[in-house]
C-alpha cells in the first residue's frame, strides 16, 4: 500500500509542478525615455515561454505615435525598440498593458522624462495600468523590487523545493536559522555579481544543476534515514552556502532582461534580496505550521510515513526537472 501511495504522490507531484512551471514566466519590461520635448525612445521586452510570446503590449496615451526601430527574439524573450512622439506631457496620463489581466506575469515599468522626473511601477494583472503622478515616489523602486523578490521566490518552485529538502535534514531551530542565513548570503553574492555583469553563468546549465542539487538533498535524506553518513546533516550550512551560490545565478536569470536602475542600483539590489528573503521565510513558516498541524491531526505512524515518502516525491520531481532541462540543452 505504501508503494502505491508513493507512486501516486510522485505522479501527482510531477504533474502539478510541471503544470506550475508552464505558468511560471519572467516579468515583462517597459522603459520610456524622453529625449527632447516631444520625442521618446521606448524599450519593450516580453518573456517567451515554450517558444511562444506572451500576447501583451503597452497602450500609451491617445496621440502617442510609435515606430518600430529594432526587434530581437531569443529563447527567453523578445525585445523591441520604438521611436515615439508625443506633443503633450505624460504627467497625469495612463499607461496600460493590453491583455495583462489574462496572464500571471508582471510588467516592470520605468519612465524617465526630460525634466529629470523618473518613475518606477510594477504593473500587475489585477491592475493592468499605471497613472504617472506629478511627483515621483522615491520609495517606488524599493517597494517594486521587494515585491519582485517575494514573487520570484514564491513562484520559483525549484528554489522552494530545495529549501523544503533542507528542512527535512535539519533537526534544530538554531541550525535551521544558520543554514537559511548561509543560503541567503550565498545567493545574494552571486545575484549581485551577475546583475553587475562582473561574473555570470549560462542560465540553461545552471537550471539543470539546480535540479541536481535538489536530487542530491533528497538522496542525502534517504541515506540518513537508512542510517548512513550524510555530509548535509553534519554540515548543512556548508551545503546550503555552496548550492546557494548556484541558486543566485538562477535568481539573476529572471532579472537579466529587467536589470536595475543605475541611479538606485544599491537600493534595488538590496530590496530584491530582501524580498527573496521575506518570501523564503514565509515559505518556511508555512511548512512548519502545516507540519505541526499534521502531527497533531495524525498519529505517529502516519507522521513517520510522511517523512519516508516525502524525499521520494521531492527526488522524483527533481529528476523530472533534471531530465527536462538537460534535454533542452542538448
Amino acid at each position: 500500500m505504501n508503494r502505491f501511495i508513493l507512486t501516486v504522490l510522485c505522479s501527482l507531484a510531477i504533474g502539478l509542478f510541471n503544470s506550475a512551471l508552464c505558468h511560471e514566466v519572467r516579468p515583462a519590461y517597459l522603459e520610456i525615455n524622453q529625449t527632447d520635448s516631444i520625442n521618446y525612445t521606448i524599450i519593450w521586452k516580453m518573456p517567451v515561454t515554450a517558444g511562444r510570446t506572451i500576447q501583451i503590449r503597452p497602450i500609451l496615451p491617445d496621440g502617442f505615435t510609435m515606430t518600430l526601430v529594432k526587434e530581437k527574439v531569443n529563447a527567453n524573450s523578445m525585445s523591441q525598440i520604438f521611436s515615439g512622439s508625443y506633443s503633450s506631457s505624460l504627467v497625469g496620463q495612463t499607461i496600460q498593458i493590453e491583455n495583462l489581466e489574462r496572464t500571471l506575469i508582471d510588467v516592470f515599468t520605468k519612465i524617465q522624462l526630460e525634466d529629470g522626473l523618473a518613475y518606477t511601477f510594477l504593473v500587475q494583472a489585477d491592475k493592468p495600468y499605471c497613472i504617472i503622478p506629478k511627483t515621483p515616489n522615491q520609495y517606488d523602486v524599493i517597494f517594486s523590487y521587494i515585491r519582485l523578490g517575494i514573487e520570484h521566490i514564491l513562484e520559483g518552485y525549484d528554489h522552494l523545493l530545495f529549501v523544503l529538502a533542507l528542512l527535512l535534514l535539519i533537526s534544530s531551530l538554531s541550525s535551521l536559522l544558520w543554514t537559511v542565513t548561509c543560503f541567503t548570503l550565498a545567493h545574494s553574492i552571486t545575484l549581485t555579481l551577475a546583475s553587475l555583469n562582473i561574473f555570470s553563468l549560462p542560465s540553461a546549465p545552471v537550471e539543470a544543476v539546480i535540479a541536481l542539487s535538489i536530487l542530491f538533498l533528497a538522496k542525502e535524506y534517504i541515506d540518513f534515514q537508512n542510517g548512513q553518513s550524510s555530509i548535509t546533516v553534519r554540515y548543512p550550512w556548508a551545503i546550503s552556502f555552496g548550492f546557494g551560490l548556484l541558486h543566485g545565478f538562477g535568481f539573476a536569470g529572471a532579472l537579466q532582461d529587467i536589470g536595475f536602475p543605475q541611479k538606485q542600483l544599491f537600493s534595488a539590489l538590496l530590496s530584491f534580496n530582501l524580498g527573496v528573503e521575506i518570501g523564503q521565510i514565509l515559505f518556511i513558516l508555512i511548512c512548519l505550521v502545516l507540519y505541526l498541524i499534521y502531527t497533531r491531526v495524525f498519529n505517529l505512524k502516519s507522521h513517520k510515513t510522511l517523512k519516508t515518502i516525502l524525499p521520494y516525491v521531492i527526488g522524483s520531481v527533481a529528476s523530472f526537472w533534471l531530465i527536462q532541462r538537460v534535454a533542452s540543452i542538448i
